[in-house]
């Protein structure tokens, strides 16, 4: 069954779901990040139809998510790669990861981010201008240069 489309939302969360917001595509992506890069090995290990596997990855390269290209140990396969606007989803995982862990894995994370010495990370969103945990409690939202008005209606 077809989603509905809503790309013609002027929100840039509902167009970020519209590239990855199927649930393969997200985990396709964490698969990749965790250096899964061959189209057997990321099958294999989510279990999913090759013909859905074959359309996620289509969507997320011609999303500029992925790249495809040559493998190195087998001319005639390819490997998937994040591109750098792929990589910039993996803090989104891992805050995913993380909230899934609190809320939806009663016996305990089933992975750690662990920092270089080790020790576990715990994940926060941090102003890059000061450097500062961003306090959700006293954020706001204002209309950016992209902001239009737009009759809300039947």
């Amino acid at each position: 069954m077809k989603r509905s489309d809503i790309t013609h939302l002027n929100c840039s969360v509902a167009r970020a779901l519209d590239v990855v917001g199927e649930w393969w595509s997200l985990l396709i992506i964490r698969n990749v990040a965790y250096g899964q890069h061959r189209f057997t090995d990321i099958a294999e290990s989510l279990g999913v139809a090759r013909n859905v596997l074959t359309d996620r990855l289509r969507t997320l390269v011609e999303a500029d998510v992925l790249r495809r290209v040559p493998d190195p140990d087998d001319g005639r396969a390819a490997r998937y790669e994040l591109t750098d606007k792929g990589q910039e989803l993996v803090p989104l995982l891992l805050m995913l990861m993380q909230w899934g862990d609190r809320w939806e894995s009663p016996d305990g994370a089933p992975l750690n981010v662990v920092d270089s010495s080790g020790e576990v990370v715990d994940l926060a969103l941090v102003s890059r201008r000061t450097g500062e945990e961003v306090d959700l409690a006293t954020m706001r939202l204002r209309p950016g240069p992209g902001f239009r008005h737009e009759a809300r209606g039947g």
